[in-house]
C-alpha cells in the first residue's frame, strides 16, 4: 500500500523513503507498516510542520529468541523537517492490549508511505477485539487536559489543536458504537454530528494555522473551548461506567500472542 497525497513535499518523501531502507538494511528488520502522524495526518498541518513518519516492523525470530534483550524502538537523527521513528511490533500489540490508542492511529492513517495491507486488516481487527473503552476514553481525556495546560503556558496554536482533536474523538466515541475512532479532526466532527457552528469554527482555525508558524499563536473561539471543556467534563463522567465494559485481559493477550506468532511466521 502507498498513498502520499500531492501537497507532501516529493523530495521530503523520497528523503524518508530512503530512511526506511537503511533502517531494514542496517537493524535488519523488515517494515510492516510506515504512515505520516501528527498534524498532516490528523488534518491540521501548519505552514513549517515537520514529517512525522511513524512505523512498525519484524525482527527475525532468532532476535526475540536471544538471551540479550534488545531496543524495541528504531530511531534515526531528528531535525527540523524529519522525525522518523518506529515500534517494533511485539511493542506495539503489547500496548494495544493495555488500551494504548496510538499503534491503532497509525494503523488508521490516510498517509502511507508502505505497507502490507492484509498486515494492517490484521491488526486492525485485533484492535477492534480487544479495544477498551475505559483506557481508550481515559488516554484521550489525559491528552487533551496536558495540552490544555500546555497552551496556557506556551499560547501556541498548535496546542488548542491537540486538545481540540481528543476532544472530537471523544464525542465520536459517546454518541457513535463502533469501536475504534478515525483519526482526522474533520472526520470526527463530521460523523459524531457536531453542531454546524463548531465545525465551521473549526474548519476557519484550520486555514489560519495553514498559514501559521507551529509556535504560532492566535485566539481561539469561544464556541470552541466551550466544545472542548463539554466534552472532556462528559468523557470524565462517563469513565465510573466505562470499566464493566473492559475486555478480559488474559483474553486479549491470548488473541494478541496469536497474531504474534502469525507475524512470525510470515517472516520467516
Amino acid at each position: 500500500m502507498r498513498n502520499i497525497p500531492s501537497s507532501m513535499d516529493p523530495t521530503v518523501v523520497s528523503a524518508i523513503d530512503a530512511r526506511l531502507d537503511a533502517v531494514e538494511a542496517q537493524h535488519r528488520v523488515r517494515i510492516l507498516w510506515a504512515i505520516e502522524s501528527g498534524s498532516r495526518a490528523w488534518g491540521f498541518p501548519g505552514s513549517d510542520s515537520d514529517y512525522d513518519c511513524r512505523f512498525l516492523y519484524v525482527s527475525s525470530v532468532e532476535d526475540y529468541l536471544g538471551l540479550r534483550g534488545r531496543r524495541d524502538v528504531i530511531e534515526t537523527p531528528l531535525d527540523r523537517i524529519f522525525d522518523v521513528n518506529g515500534w517494533d511490533v511485539r511493542k506495539a500489540l503489547g500496548l494495544m492490549v493495555k488500551g494504548n490508542a496510538t499503534a491503532g492511529e497509525w494503523l488508521r492513517s490516510p498517509i502511507v508511505y508502505r505497507g502490507d495491507a492484509g498486515f494492517r486488516g490484521t491488526l486492525l481487527e485485533l484492535a477492534n477485539d480487544v479495544v477498551d473503552p475505559y483506557a481508550l476514553t481515559n488516554h484521550y481525556l489525559h491528552i487533551a487536559q496536558n495540552q490544555l495546560g500546555l497552551l496556557e503556558s506556551s499560547g501556541a496554536l498548535k496546542k488548542f489543536f491537540y486538545a481540540l482533536r481528543p476532544a472530537a474523538t471523544l464525542r465520536w466515541m459517546r454518541v457513535r458504537d463502533d469501536a475504534v475512532p478515525p483519526i482526522e479532526l474533520g472526520q470526527l466532527l463530521t460523523e459524531s454530528e457536531a453542531d454546524p457552528e463548531v465545525r465551521h469554527a473549526t474548519a476557519e482555525l484550520v486555514d489560519l494555522k495553514a498559514r501559521t508558524r507551529e509556535l504560532g499563536g492566535a485566539t481561539i473561539p469561544a464556541v470552541l473551548r466551550d466544545f472542548v471543556t463539554a466534552e472532556l467534563a462528559a468523557a470524565a463522567s462517563r469513565l465510573p461506567g466505562l470499566e464493566s465494559a473492559r475486555v478480559d485481559p488474559d483474553t486479549a493477550w491470548k488473541r494478541a500472542d496469536a497474531v504474534f506468532l502469525q507475524l512470525l511466521e510470515s517472516r520467516e
